[in-house]
């Protein structure tokens, strides 16, 4: 199917590899639970025992959320919609000979964040790549 797009199908796999890398990495930065917990130390042996060489330690912080997040805001409107209706026709909500309509409805709900409500799906990279392949980009 040949769709007339603002948003390069380039553009938009990058976006997916994004997203699969932001998607594993808050896959491995916490319990199975999904929660965070506190960890408490003994003072007490921790000051007969641990030398500190210091040396600074590093932060290791994937950035990979941000970044993806950073991308999809700096779109316009017609290529966050583009962006939208093509996961839509990934997620099954639409079918490929309905891009334009996807696109238009895309525009007329848009009225928080794009990137939040996208960074927010739980398949956003599954649901994108699949919407790239319905419409052979």
């Amino acid at each position: 199917m040949a769709v007339n797009l603002t948003l390069s199908p380039a553009t938009m796999r990058m976006l997916v590899q994004k997203a699969r890398a932001a998607s594993a990495s808050a896959l491995d930065g916490g319990y199975d639970d999904g929660r965070d917990r506190e960890i408490e130390f003994d003072v007490d042996t921790l000051q007969d025992t641990h030398a500190h060489d210091g040396l600074a330690e590093e932060e290791t912080e994937d950035l990979s959320a941000e970044e993806l997040r950073e991308l999809i805001e700096d779109l316009n409107v017609d290529e966050a919609a583009e962006l939208v209706a093509t996961v839509w026709i990934g997620r099954g909500d639409y079918e490929a000979d309905d891009f334009d309509q996807a696109v238009e409805d895309a525009r007329d709900r848009a009225l928080g964040s794009t990137a939040k409500y996208l960074i927010g799906m739980p398949l956003l990279a599954d649901h994108l790549e699949a919407g790239l392949d319905a419409l052979d980009l």
